[in-house]
Protein backbone atom coordinates (compact mmCIF):
# COMPACT_ATOMS: atom_id res chain seq x y z
CA UNK A 1 0.00 0.00 0.00
CA UNK A 2 0.90 3.23 -1.20
CA UNK A 3 2.07 6.58 1.58
CA UNK A 4 0.75 8.96 -0.72
CA UNK A 5 -3.05 10.15 -1.19
CA UNK A 6 -4.54 10.16 -4.06
CA UNK A 7 -4.33 13.93 -6.13
CA UNK A 8 -6.56 15.25 -8.81
CA UNK A 9 -9.72 17.01 -9.53
CA UNK A 10 -13.11 15.88 -8.31
CA UNK A 11 -16.23 16.16 -10.70
CA UNK A 12 -17.33 18.92 -8.33
CA UNK A 13 -14.30 20.84 -8.90
CA UNK A 14 -13.56 20.42 -13.02
CA UNK A 15 -17.70 21.60 -13.35
CA UNK A 16 -17.20 24.44 -11.09
CA UNK A 17 -14.13 25.90 -13.29
CA UNK A 18 -15.71 24.89 -16.58
CA UNK A 19 -18.12 27.42 -15.37
CA UNK A 20 -16.29 29.66 -14.22
CA UNK A 21 -14.07 29.34 -17.66
CA UNK A 22 -17.65 29.97 -19.53
CA UNK A 23 -18.77 32.97 -17.96
CA UNK A 24 -15.16 34.80 -18.41
CA UNK A 25 -15.88 34.11 -21.88
CA UNK A 26 -18.86 34.70 -22.73
CA UNK A 27 -17.80 38.59 -21.12
CA UNK A 28 -14.98 39.12 -22.80
CA UNK A 29 -16.16 37.16 -26.38
CA UNK A 30 -18.17 40.64 -27.49
CA UNK A 31 -15.53 42.60 -25.94
CA UNK A 32 -12.72 40.80 -27.98
CA UNK A 33 -15.06 40.67 -31.42
CA UNK A 34 -15.33 44.53 -31.02
CA UNK A 35 -11.34 44.70 -30.60
CA UNK A 36 -11.22 43.08 -33.37
CA UNK A 37 -13.29 44.93 -36.06
CA UNK A 38 -11.78 47.87 -34.81
CA UNK A 39 -8.16 47.23 -35.59
CA UNK A 40 -9.49 45.62 -39.03
CA UNK A 41 -10.23 48.96 -40.05
CA UNK A 42 -7.57 51.19 -38.88
CA UNK A 43 -5.21 48.56 -40.43
CA UNK A 44 -7.26 48.93 -43.50
CA UNK A 45 -7.74 52.28 -43.46
CA UNK A 46 -3.80 52.55 -42.84
CA UNK A 47 -3.31 50.38 -46.47
CA UNK A 48 -5.32 52.89 -47.98
CA UNK A 49 -3.78 55.98 -46.97
CA UNK A 50 -0.43 54.09 -47.83
CA UNK A 51 -1.07 53.23 -51.18
CA UNK A 52 -3.00 56.61 -52.35
CA UNK A 53 0.40 58.34 -50.71
CA UNK A 54 2.72 56.22 -52.59
CA UNK A 55 1.18 57.15 -55.34
CA UNK A 56 1.06 60.57 -55.06
CA UNK A 57 4.82 60.57 -54.26
CA UNK A 58 5.59 58.57 -57.29
CA UNK A 59 3.84 61.36 -59.65
CA UNK A 60 6.12 63.41 -57.94
CA UNK A 61 9.09 61.74 -57.75
CA UNK A 62 8.79 60.73 -61.56
CA UNK A 63 7.34 63.80 -62.87
CA UNK A 64 4.40 61.40 -64.35
CA UNK A 65 0.54 60.93 -63.74
CA UNK A 66 -0.10 57.92 -61.44
CA UNK A 67 -3.33 56.42 -60.10
CA UNK A 68 -5.26 54.31 -57.16
CA UNK A 69 -8.26 52.18 -58.67
CA UNK A 70 -10.22 49.32 -57.28
CA UNK A 71 -9.04 45.95 -58.33
CA UNK A 72 -10.19 42.42 -57.79
CA UNK A 73 -6.88 40.74 -59.04
CA UNK A 74 -4.24 43.34 -58.83
CA UNK A 75 -4.20 42.79 -62.90
CA UNK A 76 -6.97 45.57 -64.23
CA UNK A 77 -9.04 48.44 -62.68
CA UNK A 78 -12.64 47.41 -61.91
CA UNK A 79 -13.66 49.52 -59.29
CA UNK A 80 -13.79 46.59 -56.84
CA UNK A 81 -12.38 48.52 -53.80
CA UNK A 82 -13.55 45.72 -51.50
CA UNK A 83 -11.24 43.23 -53.08
CA UNK A 84 -8.59 45.23 -53.51
CA UNK A 85 -6.83 48.20 -54.71
CA UNK A 86 -3.92 48.59 -57.29
CA UNK A 87 -1.51 51.73 -57.56
CA UNK A 88 0.17 52.13 -61.45
CA UNK A 89 2.47 54.35 -63.67
CA UNK A 90 -0.17 56.05 -65.97
CA UNK A 91 1.78 57.44 -68.69
CA UNK A 92 -0.73 59.06 -70.53
CA UNK A 93 -3.29 59.97 -67.27
CA UNK A 94 -6.31 58.89 -68.45
CA UNK A 95 -7.18 56.93 -65.39
CA UNK A 96 -6.88 53.42 -67.05
CA UNK A 97 -4.19 50.53 -66.87
CA UNK A 98 -2.96 49.89 -70.56
CA UNK A 99 -0.55 47.60 -71.14
CA UNK A 100 2.93 50.36 -71.49
CA UNK A 101 1.68 51.39 -67.50
CA UNK A 102 3.23 49.73 -64.91
CA UNK A 103 2.11 48.15 -61.51
CA UNK A 104 3.56 49.40 -58.51
CA UNK A 105 1.84 48.14 -56.14
CA UNK A 106 -1.44 46.01 -54.89
CA UNK A 107 -3.30 45.90 -51.73
CA UNK A 108 -5.15 43.17 -50.72
CA UNK A 109 -9.05 43.73 -49.68
CA UNK A 110 -9.97 41.99 -46.40
CA UNK A 111 -13.30 40.32 -46.61
CA UNK A 112 -14.96 41.11 -43.56
CA UNK A 113 -14.37 44.87 -44.82
CA UNK A 114 -16.28 46.81 -47.00
CA UNK A 115 -14.39 49.74 -48.68
CA UNK A 116 -15.64 51.53 -52.28
CA UNK A 117 -15.36 54.46 -54.00
CA UNK A 118 -19.14 55.98 -54.44
CA UNK A 119 -17.82 57.17 -57.18
CA UNK A 120 -16.21 54.49 -58.71
CA UNK A 121 -13.36 56.86 -60.18
CA UNK A 122 -9.48 56.18 -60.44
CA UNK A 123 -7.69 58.74 -58.26
CA UNK A 124 -5.16 59.87 -60.49
CA UNK A 125 -2.25 62.64 -59.22
CA UNK A 126 -0.27 64.45 -62.08
CA UNK A 127 3.74 65.81 -61.69
CA UNK A 128 3.03 68.19 -59.29
CA UNK A 129 0.98 65.62 -56.89
CA UNK A 130 -2.42 67.27 -57.60
CA UNK A 131 -5.36 65.28 -58.27
CA UNK A 132 -6.68 65.69 -61.64
CA UNK A 133 -10.36 65.79 -61.08
CA UNK A 134 -11.28 69.24 -59.30
CA UNK A 135 -14.28 67.55 -57.15
CA UNK A 136 -13.13 65.92 -53.62
CA UNK A 137 -13.29 61.94 -54.15
CA UNK A 138 -14.18 59.73 -51.18
CA UNK A 139 -13.04 56.59 -50.27
CA UNK A 140 -15.59 54.67 -47.54
CA UNK A 141 -14.27 51.83 -45.43
CA UNK A 142 -16.09 50.11 -42.74
CA UNK A 143 -16.93 46.58 -41.16
CA UNK A 144 -19.73 44.53 -42.35
CA UNK A 145 -21.26 44.14 -38.74
CA UNK A 146 -19.97 47.07 -36.96
CA UNK A 147 -21.61 47.21 -33.26
CA UNK A 148 -21.84 49.97 -31.38
CA UNK A 149 -18.91 51.51 -32.31
CA UNK A 150 -18.36 54.11 -34.71
CA UNK A 151 -16.39 52.47 -37.01
CA UNK A 152 -17.03 54.09 -40.98
CA UNK A 153 -13.67 55.93 -41.85
CA UNK A 154 -14.19 58.07 -44.80
CA UNK A 155 -11.14 59.42 -46.71
CA UNK A 156 -11.32 62.03 -48.77
CA UNK A 157 -9.15 63.55 -50.98
CA UNK A 158 -9.39 67.06 -52.31
CA UNK A 159 -7.79 68.47 -55.13
CA UNK A 160 -4.12 69.17 -53.69
CA UNK A 161 -4.19 65.97 -52.96
CA UNK A 162 -4.21 66.22 -49.15
CA UNK A 163 -5.92 63.05 -47.69
CA UNK A 164 -8.43 64.19 -44.80
CA UNK A 165 -9.66 60.92 -42.85
CA UNK A 166 -13.20 61.27 -40.64
CA UNK A 167 -14.88 58.47 -38.54
CA UNK A 168 -18.87 58.16 -38.17
CA UNK A 169 -21.42 55.47 -37.55
CA UNK A 170 -21.55 52.85 -40.08
CA UNK A 171 -24.44 53.00 -42.22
Amino acid sequence: MSSHPESGFTLVELVTVVAVAAVLTAIALPSFQGTMRSNRVATSTNEVLASLAFARSEAIRSTRFSSVCGSQAGTACDGEWTQGWLVFADRDGDGQLESNDTVLRFGQGNPKLSVGNPSGDVVTFDARGRRLSNADQVVVLQPDECGEQPLRRTLTINASGQIRVQRGDCE
